[in-house]
Order: structure tokens, then C-alpha cells, then sequence
């Protein structure tokens, strides 16, 4: 893999005895290792939180007498150096996946969920590809990521005192995050001009290190582009149809480009979902124009090494352009193809909605011949939704699934990590995937579990509280508006947490369909419980802005005495606080439109126990005595809304506050064990890529070594 030059221009110099404190600041491997966060967290506590854990910025803060004085401090110094060496051995570490000799595996998404100091996602997606490069990192998988920097970010939430959601870009501050410029061989920001966009439109490149994987990101805003072409980047899914067409454009034959122009040579493609899939014709054109070899030929080679991930549970939900914007900006490229227009046009047509326009999802389908669905269940609805693709390739192959999962060292509280380093020995994440090994979590005692679940639920009411504060205290804000965002939450009451995007099919408030009957169970004088929410909804859904805002409403009614709270600005970092920190992690989308669904993963290997519909992820999950389901095959509204309190009243309130003179219930903390054993190892991250080694990788793999093989040495 080419080892471009790049920089940071903002890490001051560092003193030579902790100058490795840069190549860790720049390497996000220390987001997911407990003594890696807590060195920086060593060099100035205060700044440290007040820098958001972003490490550039904190070592931009930091007076140079300081630093000086850390080199002399022993204890810290020998923590330094521990760490350095850590991470040294990290990178070095060779793979153990049977892939290390061959190319890379080209992974392109819309948006990388890595970590808050670069906010660059918006929700699921994000998180689940910054899992799958993180793992990959872990796993020494030969992996490259492409996607795009944000400059404008997503949005900001603010919610005005009569609940409704207003946004506010927060521009990323691009040199004091942990990202680097990619140096062209003049030593210039490197930059490429997108094809086949007139006028030209052009590219700078940046990277991330995510421990051993390079993710490159694409940014528009360059004083070399005319305004409108500088916004083609600027944020998340515009809502402008011809904007979003350029900006899927620039990811994916721009993405191309830019693995093109460094020299980066892959031999698998996977695209999650479809705002890359052009890269797919950039593809063929590679092995056109580079390999000599005919159209046919490199489509059929394209599809034999490319793989589509796909997220979409609705027709509905796919991007779709309209024929006349595609010629306008493909009327050269399929001449370039040697493909006529009405083939090329072909690739992106469901027969299902034949003149509706060009639909990504069915591009990315039609051009890969290894697909999968998120879960085994929706496996089943993506078979149903696309089956008439296929219906006149009987050779089509089936549509495979991978269910998703998360990337324990992220997700997992580091007070977690320390106790089953303890019990399951050091190397235990090197094993996670083995359910033999979680086994041993029985031997944790009840007294230690539950110690560290009420110190997460301890945190999270202090972090909530301390927001409030400082709304309070910059802007003056209403009383019931500070009661809404949870400033009388109490870490002594069982606490529900839902926390997703808000939007319809998400139902975010089925739990308030009788007020009077919430009512009773959260204001049960013996045994109160309460609720807290968080979400986003997009900026062009007013619906589900509504829903927000009833939500709010509901949380200022002071008969619920401050007892359901709104989260404002839910992320990344507002998310580990959630997860960690509630009792009950509640989800019920109307069926069968949750793909899978991480969310719940990432409380559950924490403990917390999920309250859920039978959709997504939870079919296989869902044991009987590590959670709890409701509703039926197919979602009512009322009856869902009536079986959801029959649950809580009857089962999840009575067992939680069964605490005797303990302080805690020993049949929750047994349900909690049951929950992290059965789930953390079936819903790692470790077990979803090797899902994708087996499945995908490394047949594709072997296919391509066999066919080296039978051409002979290279002339």
C-alpha cells in the first residue's frame, strides 16, 4: 500500500523524550484503549475535558513549561512510555486473517462513526462502518476506507423551549482534529479533479489513522471550486437531489480516483449502501483502460470482487435520480465505457418502478454478485423487496446476510474491561467471539456488577445535569425547559432509556400513548420509574420534528415531576453515557422495518437490558431470559402501546426493585450476566468480520489467486 506523506499542522513540536505523543494523538487507536485515553487524560485533566477528549487540541492548549515539566515527572513519564510501547506493538503486529498478501479490501461509506472529535456521521451507518474499521485495524485486515470530510458536520441539535428541533451547523475545525492533510509530492495539500463533472469540480484529501487502517476523506471546500461546488461536501445527505447526485458522484468515482492517483491497488470493492455505488462504473473503466480487457469483462470482474452491503428495509428510503440528471452528467462516461446510454441506464432501473429514475440500490445490487442483508431477518424482507431484479437471471446468486455488530473496545465501559481483564485473563478481547469464554462472567459478583452499572447510571445523571447547567448558565433557559432535559433525573429510579433517530416508523413515542396510565407506573410512589430520550430527527422531517417535539412536551408536563427528560443533541459521546447508564434500553420500530439495529447491542454487553419488538437484530438475540419482547408479527399501535406497559409493570418494575435489604435485585444482576454472555460475543464486531472473511473476503480471495494462477507469470 502506498505510504503517502501527510501532516498536521497544528500539533505543536513536541519535547523529544514524549514526542511520540504525537503519532498517538494522531492514530485513533487510543479511542478504544482505556490507557491510551487515560494518558492524555494524565497531561491536564481539566483541559482534557474541556478540549472534548480531542488530544490535538489539548496539545495546541498546553503552555510549553508544562510539558516540559511532564518529562520530568517520572510516574508519568513511565506511563508514556508503556503506552508508546504499547502502541508500537500494536502496529507492528502481523494478521492472523489469511489475508495479509493480498490487496487491500477497498471499503467505501457515506459516513465513519469514529469518534466525537470528528463528526463526521449521523447515526447508525457511521457508527457501524467506524466498528467495521476498528475491527479490521484489530484483526489486521488489508483494509483502505474512503468517505467524506465534513466541514460543516452534521447538524447540532438545539431544542427551543416549546420542543421543536432547530439545527446549527458546527463547522469541524479540521486542524485540531485528529486528521491529516495527504501531501502530494511537492509537499502540497494533495487534491485531485473529480471526472466527468463540468465545470470541473476538485477534491482535497485528508486521512485518519484508525489504528492500522488509513480511511481517506474527500473535501469539496477548496478555494479552487466556485461556491456551489465547495457545498457539494459541506454536510450529510443534502436534501437538494442534484447536490446529493454530485456529491455521490465525487465519493464514489472521486474515492476511486483518489486510491488511483496514490497509487493504492485493492482487489476486493465493498460499498455500504448505495452513495458510493459509482465507484462500481469506475471500476469497469479501470479495467478498461488499465488491463485492456472488454466491457463484458470487466463488468463480469467487477461483479465477481465487488460486494453490496444494503441497510434498506423500504424501496422508499433508496436514492433515486431522475433520468435527465443522470445524462446530463453521464452522457460522456458511458461513451467512455463504450456502453450505450440505454445499458448504462439499465444498471440502476427497478423493474418494480421502471420510470421512476436511476436507483442506487439497484445499481449496487445489480453490479455486485456478493450482497447481504444486516440481520437474518432482514435477509428475509430484502429478498422479498428486490426479488424482481433478479427474476430474469436465474444465475443471480442469493442475498446473504452478515447481522451487524459492535466493536467491544469501543462500546464496552472501561470499568467492564478492568473486571473481566481480571477474570477472563488479559488476552480475553483477543478471544471475544468465543462463547466458551464469557462463561466465566457467572464468577463476577453480583455486589461488583452492580457497582459499576450504578456508577454508569451516576455518571449519566451528572452528565445530563452538568448540560443543563450550562444551558442555564449561558442562556437563562426556562425552568420546565431545564426539568425536560433531565435535571431532576435520580439514579436511584429504574430509568428506560430510548435513543435513535426520531423519526416515524421509529415509533419514539409509543411509551406516551396513555398518559394516564404512564402516569401511574412512573409516579408509583414504591417503585417510580423514569424515562429519558434522546435523538435526532433529520432537518427535512417534520414529521418526525413533531414527534420531538410531543416528546419535549410530554417531559415539561409537571404531573411526570421531572421523570421523562430529553437529551438534547444526542452523538457519539451522549450515546456511551445512555447505553452505560440506563436500566432498560427500549426500541420498537413498526416490523419489519429495523434492518438490525446496534444500539442495543451496545447496552447489553454493558448490562443493560433490552426491552424490544421482535425486528432486526433481536430475533437471534432474544434468549427468553436476557431481555424482554413484545408485540406481534405485525405492529398495532395500540395494542404494541398496551403490551409495552404490560411489560413494565409486570415484569421489569416488580424485578428490579425485588432488592431486599441489598440495595440491588440479584435477579437483575443475574439477567444482566445472561444479557452480556449470550450477547457479546455472538454480536461482536470480531464475529460480523469474520462473517465477512468467510462469506465474502476470502473466497473472493482464493477465486482471484486461482484465476493468477492459471494465467501464468506476469511477461
Amino acid at each position: 500500500m502506498n505510504t503517502d506523506p501527510s501532516t498536521n499542522l497544528s500539533i505543536p513540536e513536541l519535547p523529544k523524550p514524549i514526542c511520540g505523543l504525537q503519532d498517538i494523538a494522531l492514530n485513533l487507536w487510543w479511542t478504544w484503549n482505556p490507557r491510551g485515553k487515560n494518558l492524555f487524560r494524565l497531561l491536564n485533566p481539566y483541559l482534557w475535558k474541556e478540549s472534548g477528549h480531542n488530544p490535538i487540541k489539548m496539545l495546541k492548549e498546553l503552555p510549553d513549561e508544562e510539558l516540559l515539566s511532564l518529562c520530568k515527572n517520572d510516574l508519568f513519564m513511565r506511563e508514556y512510555r508503556y503506552v508508546h510501547a504499547l502502541f508500537k506493538g500494536y502496529m507492528a503486529k502481523r494478521s492472523s486473517c489469511h489475508l495479509e498478501e493480498s490487496l487491500p479490501i477497498a471499503y467505501f461509506c457515506a459516513e465513519y462513526g469514529l469518534h466525537h472529535s470528528v463528526p463526521i456521521y449521523s447515526g447508525g451507518l457511521g457508527f457501524l462502518a467506524g466498528d467495521i474499521v476498528k475491527e479490521s485495524s484489530d484483526m489486521g485486515l488489508p483494509m483502505v476506507g474512503v468517505g467524506f470530510m465534513y466541514p460543516q458536520g452534521y447538524v447540532r441539535q438545539v431544542i427551543g423551549s416549546d420542543g421543536w428541533q432547530n439545527s446549527l451547523n458546527e463547522p469541524l475545525e479540521r486542524d485540531t482534529a485528529p486528521i491529516e492533510r495527504v501531501l502530494d509530492a511537492q509537499g502540497d495539500h494533495f487534491t485531485i479533479q473529480v471526472p466527468f463533472i463540468d465545470p470541473p469540480v476538485f477534491a482535497s484529501v485528508w486521512k485518519i489513522n484508525v489504528g492500522r487502517v488509513k480511511l481517506y476523506l474527500l473535501d469539496t471546500d477548496i478555494d479552487k471550486n466556485d461556491p456551489w461546488d465547495r457545498e457539494i461536501s459541506s454536510r450529510l445527505y443534502t436534501p437538494d437531489m442534484n447536490q446529493r447526485l454530485r456529491q455521490q458522484i465525487v465519493l464514489g468515482i472521486g474515492g476511486y480516483r483518489v486510491l488511483e492517483k496514490l497509487n493504492i491497488k485493492y482487489s476486493i470493492l465493498h460499498l455500504n449502501e448505495g452513495h458510493p455505488a459509482f465507484a462500481l462504473f469506475e471500476r469497469v473503466r479501470n479495467f478498461i483502460e488499465v488491463d485492456g480487457i472488454s466491457l463484458d469483462e470487466a463488468i463480469e470482474r467487477v461483479k465477481r470482487t465487488s460486494i453490496f452491503t444494503t441497510h434498506t428495509p423500504l424501496q422508499a428510503a433508496t436514492d433515486v435520480y431522475s433520468f435527465d440528471m443522470m445524462s446530463h452528467y453521464f452522457s460522456d462516461y458511458w461513451k467512455r465505457l463504450g456502453m450505450e446510454k440505454e445499458r448504462f441506464l439499465r444498471f440502476g432501473i427497478n423493474p418494480d418502478e421502471p420510470t421512476a429514475g436511476f436507483n442506487m440500490t439497484v445499481l449496487g445490487m445489480k453490479m455486485c454478485n456478493h450482497r447481504n442483508a444486516v440481520s437474518k431477518k432482514h435477509c428475509q424482507v430484502t429478498k422479498k423487496l428486490w426479488k424482481n431484479i433478479f427474476s430474469d437471471d436465474s444465475k443471480a446468486p442469493p442475498i446473504e446476510y452478515v447481522t451487524n455488530g459492535v466493536h467491544l473496545a469501543t462500546w464496552l465501559a472501561d470499568e467492564f474491561i478492568e473486571a473481566f481483564d481480571a477474570i477472563l485473563g488479559e488476552g480475553w478481547l483477543d478471544m471475544q467471539d468465543n462463547e466458551d469464554i464469557w462463561l466465566r462472567i457467572v464468577e463476577l459478583s453480583d455486589e461488583e456488577i452492580w457497582k459499576i452499572h450504578y456508577g454508569h447510571k451516576v455518571a449519566m445523571v451528572n452528565f445530563i445535569r452538568e448540560r443543563v447547567r450550562r444551558k442555564w448558565s449561558d442562556e437563562g433557559i426556562d425552568p420546565l425547559v431545564a426539568m425536560a432535559e433531565g435535571v431532576m433525573l435520580d439514579p436511584d429510579v429504574l430509568t428506560i432509556g430510548f435513543a435513535r433517530r426520531m423519526t416515524s416508523y421509529k415509533r419514539p413515542d409509543l411509551i406516551l400513548s396513555d398518559l394516564d396510565r404512564l402516569d401511574r407506573i412512573i409516579n408509583n410512589f414504591a417503585r417510580p420509574v423514569q424515562i429519558v430520550f434522546a435523538g435526532k430527527a433529520h432537518p427535512s422531517d417534520n414529521p418526525g420534528k413533531k414527534i420531538l417535539q410531543h416528546i419535549f412536551k410530554t417531559a415539561q408536563d409537571p404531573r411526570f415531576r421531572g421523570r421523562i427528560a430529553f437529551v438534547e443533541d444526542y452523538g457519539e459521546n451522549v450515546a456511551k453515557y445512555l447505553v452505560r447508564g440506563v436500566d432498560v434500553w427500549l426500541n420498537n420500530p413498526k416490523m419489519p422495518l429495523e434492518a438490525c439495529g446496534t444500539s442495543g447491542m451496545k447496552a447489553s454487553i454493558n448490562g443493560t437490558l433490552h426491552l424490544s419488538v421482535l425486528d432486526g437484530w433481536w430475533p437471534e438475540g432474544y434468549s427468553g431470559k436476557n431481555g424482554w419482547a413484545f408485540g406481534g408479527a405485525e405492529s398495532d399501535d395500540v395494542t404494541d402501546a398496551s403490551a409495552l406497559y404490560d411489560v413494565i409493570e409486570k415484569d421489569i418494575v416488580p424485578l428490579y426493585y425485588d432488592m431486599g435489604d441489598k440495595g440491588f435485585s440479584s435477579e437483575w444482576i443475574n439477567m444482566m450476566k445472561k444479557a452480556m454472555i449470550t450477547i457479546a460475543p455472538r454480536f461482536s464486531a470480531r464475529r460480523m468480520m469474520k462473517d465477512y472473511l468467510e462469506k465474502f473476503y476470502l473466497p473472493i480471495s482464493r477465486e482471484l489467486k486461482k484465476e493468477e494462477a492459471a494465467m501464468g507469470p506476469a511477461s
